[in-house]
């Protein structure tokens, strides 16, 4: 018996994208949103999706605009709400 129901996917043929759950390169979307990144527009680049995450996530922990302690030290002093 068919589903009444389909789930319509979000993404095109062309679109790259790296599952999470399956650590497997996908092209267009097999797996949930939440389950992946992308898209990318190269099945190479999404092979390398973790390592640019990496990459990305080490160049906002040093950028000065998303790191509030570096600009402000005293800053962090009085973070547990109490005056």
């Amino acid at each position: 018996m068919a589903a009444l129901f389909r789930r319509k996917a979000t993404g095109r043929p062309g679109e790259w994208y790296y599952c999470l759950k399956h650590r497997v390169v996908e092209e267009g979307p097999e797996c949930p949103a939440k389950d992946r990144l992308g898209p990318y527009a190269t099945r190479t680049e999404a092979e390398h999706a973790i390592d640019t995450a990496h990459e990305r996530n080490a160049e906002w922990r040093t950028d000065p605009r998303w790191n509030d302690e570096e600009a402000d030290p005293g800053a962090g002093a009085d973070r547990g709400g109490s005056p």
